[in-house]
């Protein structure tokens, strides 16, 4: 496979950049810098964009209350409702018209939203991940992707976390159990 048709199997996930979300890391400019020259690579080489977003319909009827990490949510009655201004995508990130939003329900970019289809849909065989939180959305996409055999890349330095030692911890020791890892810059040169 050649590059070109590579790059147009190729999609970059770019999950929960949100308002809400990105208040929890520390000076997350660097971080914003790396993922939109992440994006704007992306659009230069004809890989696809997708941007991931946590959101529930009002009243949180897709959370049990029991749940660990989202019963909380439901108890606030609207943080991350699509009413809410934290579901928003950071205003430092600009979507184009050929970009793709997808919405999903839990930790997992796959889980609750139609990612699959529209990866499918587009004939999608290469994942390239950023986002927040490596301990959550990274992660678990990560997994998930590589169990529905996805080729899967981590841009480790568009990527973040609260807990700036877990971050390098997962990408350093395991993320490569189920990807490849790499930094915006080497994933640009390689496209």
């Amino acid at each position: 496979m050649d590059k070109n048709e590579k790059n147009h199997r190729t999609a970059l996930l770019v999950m929960d950049i949100q308002n809400a979300i990105t208040a929890h890391i520390q000076n997350p400019e660097n971080l914003l810098s790396n993922i939109n020259k992440a994006v704007k690579a992306a659009h230069q080489s004809g890989v696809k964009v997708i941007y991931v977003r946590l959101g529930f319909r009002e009243g949180h009827p897709e959370i049990d209350s029991r749940h660990p990490r989202f019963g909380a949510l439901k108890e606030s009655k609207i943080m991350f409702t699509e009413s809410h201004e934290g579901t928003s995508l950071h205003p430092d990130i600009t979507l184009e018209a050929n970009d793709i939003v997808v919405v999903k329900k839990r930790v997992s970019a796959f889980a609750g939203s139609d990612l699959d289809i529209v990866l499918r849909a587009h004939r999608i065989e290469f994942l390239i991940l950023s986002g927040i939180s490596t301990t959550g959305v990274v992660l678990g996409t990560l997994r998930e992707a590589a169990d529905k055999d996805y080729r899967v890349t981590v841009l480790k330095d568009a990527c973040a976390d609260p807990d700036p030692e877990i971050h390098e911890f997962l990408v350093d020791k395991v993320f490569p159990f189920s990807g490849d890892t790499t930094t915006v810059n080497d994933w640009i040169n390689a496209i």
